[in-house]
Formats: structure tokens, C-alpha cells, sequence
């Protein structure tokens, strides 16, 4: 009977750390690879347990050696991500400091910095997850109905009354999901340190093809803009964020001309180059980039190549746009990193001011799971960003 369980500890550990480093090669396989680093603290305790058990069994020699080989190898994959972090850390303080100034936090009052994680990753936060405090929330609030389809926002507002910066927020989902709920505790999060943070939606592929998504957040940026003070925002403190299509979307918001001025944008793991991206696809490809483009655009980069090239926020850049922090994931075998780093290098080329996190562990979509690995880490950053971005 301890054989057995032992047997199950072992290859439970080690099938779920695989997923560290192998990519999953379909969709339904994806929260292995996306979860599997976020909660490599977990997988390693568990490892170590299993090895340790493995130490007071030894009636077969050879199932012996090899359940600690499995035992050895899970413990090792499991511990990629907290390996690399201290390097991760060191390099990202670097591009925050080297692009925003070695002081870009001394502004700051102490009260504001007292509100900023005080660590890139908090073992005591993994394990009882990140404390999101007290908020006010108005949901399902309407703001605008193209095409006879209601669309909808949330609203997370601090506990006190004032006024306060603005962040809106523009969800993922390869532009045919999603919904203002997604991400709420990242939302609640930074309401809670003293940011009106608007979610917002916007219609959705095959339905409405692409630039119908554009429009509905220029037309939620008009509404924010018309009803800012109603709701407690600072219409000249505003920063937009967006995860994956989310991100594609917010870059192209705030590097185009919109009614409501817009002082940074934060983008997290999002195309920026889609007739490349359809050419050039992930592989494995576990979402078919060449069939969810499609189904956004209306067809291939031959038979639309100007819309794709609208599309594509990496042609949009030019001079003075809105500072622009830039958060991928290194495995990511969605949106692959190499794209991010081709923003980075076109935002600088233009001498606009942009940082880029590279988490080398992460796949797409870390973030789903809060209090994990990377989105501590993201977090951290991207919150820096914000409050130097919108003093």
C-alpha cells in the first residue's frame, strides 16, 4: 500500500512539473502549462516530501532508484522558476530604473509608497494568497450600444470618496471571449491601493470583425472621458492595461487619437504584429493563431493586408506616445516573446519611453492564477509603472 502511494506522490509530482518546461501542444492541455510554473513553490514541497518518503523504502532496489530519479527530477524542474527569479529581479530593477530614472519612485509620498508591494515574490502571499482589500464596485454599468448590443463595464472605485487616476482595463480572449469580470481580483487589487480602475467590454469575432473592438474601447475612453468626475477619476491621470487581445487593443487605444488623453498603457503579453504573427506561428500551437486571426480580421494578410497592417500596433508607433510597459512571458507559446522584444526595440527606435519584463518561466496567461510566481513578480512592477506613470 506505501509503494503504491508512494508510486502516485511521485509521478503526480513529476507529470505536473514536466509542464514547467514542456509547451502544451493543445488548448485543453494549456492550464497545465500556464499553471504549473505559477504554483512551482507547491510542486516542490511536494517533490521533496515524495523524496523523503522514498528514503525509508527500500525492499526493491530497483523501483527504489527509480522513483528518486523521478522524485530527483520533478524536485529540479520545480525549481526552474525560483532558480531564475533572482535574475529576473536583477534585470528587471534594470530596465525600470535605466527607462524611468534610478529615483522614478523618490515622488512618491510615503503613504503612496507604503501602498506598493514590498517584494517581487512573497512566499507568505503564494500561500495565503495576495490580500486584495476594500473596495466599492458598480457593475454592469452600460455605456454604449452599437449594433443594437448592449455594452457593459465594471467599475472598482477605492473605500473612500476622492479622486483619484483612472486605469482602464481591457480583457483577453483572442477577441471572441471574455467579459468586464475577468481578472477581477487584479482589478479589486488596485482599487483597493487607490485607483478607479474601469473594466470595460467590447463586441466580440466572428460576429464583428476587427475594427469593430477598436471602436467600442474609443467609444468607452469617450464615455470615461464624459462621466470621469461622476465617477470619482482624474480624466488627466489615465493609463490603460490589456492582457493578450486585451493588450493589442489598449496599445492600439492609446497610440491613436482618442478623446480622453491617456498618460501611460501597460500590455500584457499581446500580438503586435498580426500578418507576421499568422505567417509565423507558435509551435505547438495549441489555439490555431492562423484561424483566430481570421476570424478577427475577416480573412488572410493576402486578402486584407492593409487590415492587418491597421491592426498591428507595432505599425502605429511614432514619436512622444504614452510611456508603455511591456510584460511577456518567455515561454509563452501563444504570443511568443519575440514579439514583445520587436515593440520594445520599435518603441526605442522612435525614443519613446518603454520598459519590457521578460519572465523566463512564464507561459501565456500567468496571470490567471494571482497569487502565483508571476503575477507576483508583474504585479510588483506594474504597479511601480502606474504610480510613477500617473503622480
Amino acid at each position: 500500500m506505501f509503494y503504491r502511494l508512494l508510486q502516485l506522490l511521485i509521478g503526480i509530482g513529476l507529470f505536473l512539473s514536466l509542464w514547467i518546461v514542456v509547451p502544451a501542444p493543445t488548448f485543453s492541455l494549456l492550464p497545465l502549462g500556464v499553471g504549473a510554473p505559477e504554483i512551482s513553490p507547491a510542486l516542490m514541497v511536494l517533490n521533496a516530501i515524495a523524496l523523503l518518503l522514498t528514503l525509508f523504502y527500500h525492499s526493491r532496489k530497483t523501483a527504489f532508484r527509480i522513483m528518486m530519479v523521478g522524485g530527483l527530477l520533478g524536485l529540479v524542474l520545480s525549481s526552474l522558476p525560483l532558480i531564475q527569479l533572482p535574475r529576473a529581479i536583477q534585470q528587471a530593477n534594470g530596465a525600470m530604473q535605466t527607462n524611468l530614472g534610478k529615483d522614478y519612485l523618490a515622488k512618491l509620498s510615503p503613504a503612496q509608497q507604503a501602498q506598493l508591494r514590498p517584494h517581487p515574490f512573497s512566499l507568505l502571499d503564494f500561500i495565503r494568497q495576495i490580500p486584495l482589500g476594500d473596495i466599492r464596485q458598480d457593475l454592469g454599468i452600460p455605456f454604449a450600444q452599437p449594433d443594437g448590443q448592449t455594452l457593459k463595464l465594471n467599475l472598482y472605485r477605492p473605500p473612500q470618496p476622492g479622486l483619484y487616476p483612472g486605469i482602464v482595463v481591457i480583457y483577453g480572449g483572442a477577441w471572441r471571449t471574455g467579459s468586464p469580470n475577468s481578472n477581477s481580483q487584479f482589478s479589486q487589487y488596485l482599487a483597493a491601493r487607490g485607483y478607479v480602475v474601469w473594466a470595460i467590454s467590447y463586441r466580440h469575432a466572428p460576429h464583428y470583425k476587427f475594427p469593430a473592438q477598436l471602436e467600442d474601447v474609443q467609444t468607452a475612453l469617450t464615455f470615461i472621458k464624459d462621466h470621469a468626475l461622476d465617477y470619482e477619476t482624474d480624466p488627466n491621470r489615465v493609463a490603460l492595461l490589456g492582457r493578450s487581445a486585451g493588450g493589442h487593443l489598449a496599445t492600439l487605444a492609446a497610440f491613436k487619437n482618442s478623446d480622453l488623453p491617456i498618460r501611460a498603457v501597460v500590455s500584457y503579453y499581446s500580438p503586435v504584429e498580426l500578418a507576421k504573427s499568422y505567417y509565423d506561428p507558435p509551435f505547438p500551437d495549441p489555439i490555431d493563431v492562423k484561424s483566430v486571426l481570421r476570424s478577427f480580421i475577416g480573412g488572410d494578410p493576402k486578402q486584407f493586408p492593409e487590415k492587418y497592417r491597421q491592426a498591428s500596433p507595432i505599425h502605429a508607433v511614432k514619436p512622444n506616445l504614452p510611456p508603455t510597459l511591456l510584460v511577456y512571458g518567455a515561454q509563452d507559446h501563444l504570443v511568443e516573446v519575440k514579439y514583445g522584444r520587436k515593440m520594445l526595440k520599435k518603441l526605442q527606435s522612435e525614443k519613446n519611453i518603454v520598459v519590457m519584463l521578460d519572465i523566463p518561466w512564464a507561459e501565456h496567461a500567468f496571470d490567471a492564477v494571482f497569487s502565483g510566481v508571476s503575477n507576483q513578480f508583474a504585479l510588483y512592477y506594474t504597479e511601480r509603472f502606474l504610480a510613477w506613470a500617473l503622480l
